[in-house]
């Protein structure tokens, strides 16, 4: 028998085909034989990674649920401080570590509210451009306040104390000065009335001491004496009215008594001097029987 020769219609052997052919088996047959997903160790610390998350966010949890029972959240508040209309209210006691701002810290109805602070305690207010205006200072073994005007009111509201920068004012009815030491005044002081319980004493140590006033000056003492001390001279002026001495008795015991050489009018000796004035209203003694004169070198009339 004679073999079938290819003939002319059949196609000859394409070998880029049959190549392509055995590739797509080559192809088909490596995909079965691998398997997708993630195996082996990779699986491991994927589920060990996972575990840790979980771990992470129950841990989380825990502490939140702690930190809300122990700050005691609720509805209304966050422990003692609870949240109320127009503000917020605070029961119990309070530690503020930084700056507390508020325009209004009122305590209950019936409760007190204190203050304290370890080193000092300061309290200012600012004007609309921010600047100082008051401030009060407490600490130290001192108490400093800066204000324009300070005043001291009864619960009636009646003044008892003002002090700015034109006067200082006592509105009490009477101020009491109990040290031993009494009170010292660098300027004037005006006033209607100075009294003491026991001695009163008006001393100027290095400088002059001026009693004025616009209609009189009464100096009484119902229950004891009255003493003028000077180093030098005390003056009793009146303007355009007198000076009136009323007492049963005036003493001037220091008074100088002049020596006469005129004769005398009479023998007899009596106890009882003349008052004399100088031309410049010196004041001297002279004896009874001599005439009320004092001798041109005698000093009594310089």
């Amino acid at each position: 028998m004679q073999k079938n020769e290819p003939s002319a219609s059949d196609h000859p052997p394409d070998s880029g085909g049959s190549t392509i052919h055995r590739n797509n088996t080559t192809h088909e047959d490596t995909l079965g034989h691998f398997r997708v997903g993630i195996y082996g160790w990779r699986k491991r610390c994927l589920y060990v990674l996972i575990l840790v998350l979980l771990l992470m966010v129950i841990i989380n949890l825990a502490l939140t649920l702690w930190m809300l029972k122990v700050m005691e959240f609720s509805a209304e508040g966050m422990g003692h401080l609870k949240i109320v209309n127009g503000g917020i209210r605070l029961e119990g006691r309070a530690f503020v570590l930084d700056n507390l701002l508020a325009s209004s810290i009122k305590s209950r109805y019936g409760q007190p509210i204190v203050i304290e602070s370890s080193m000092n305690l300061t309290l200012s207010t600012r004007n609309k451009d921010g600047y100082l205006e008051n401030f009060i200072f407490l600490g130290d073994d001192r108490f400093e306040c800066l204000a324009k005007s300070f005043k001291i009111m009864d619960d009636r509201g009646v003044l008892l104390f003002s002090v700015d920068d034109q006067e200082v004012l006592v509105g009490a009815d009477s101020l009491r000065v109990s040290g031993e030491g009494g009170t010292s005044f660098t300027g004037s002081v005006q006033t209607t009335l100075v009294r003491a319980d026991s001695d009163l004493r008006l001393e100027s140590p290095t400088g002059s001491l001026h009693v004025k006033a616009p209609q009189g000056v009464n100096i009484e003492s119902r229950g004891g004496k009255i003493n003028l001390l000077s180093f030098n001279d005390i003056t009793l002026r009146s303007e355009v009215g007198s000076i009136n001495l009323e007492s049963s008795s005036i003493l001037m015991p220091a008074l100088p008594t002049a020596i006469s050489t005129s004769r005398p009018t009479a023998s007899k000796t009596h106890e009882i001097y003349q008052l004399c004035v100088c031309d410049n209203g010196k004041l001297f003694l002279a004896h009874p029987q001599h005439i009320c004169a004092a001798n041109s070198d005698d000093i009594i009339c310089r």
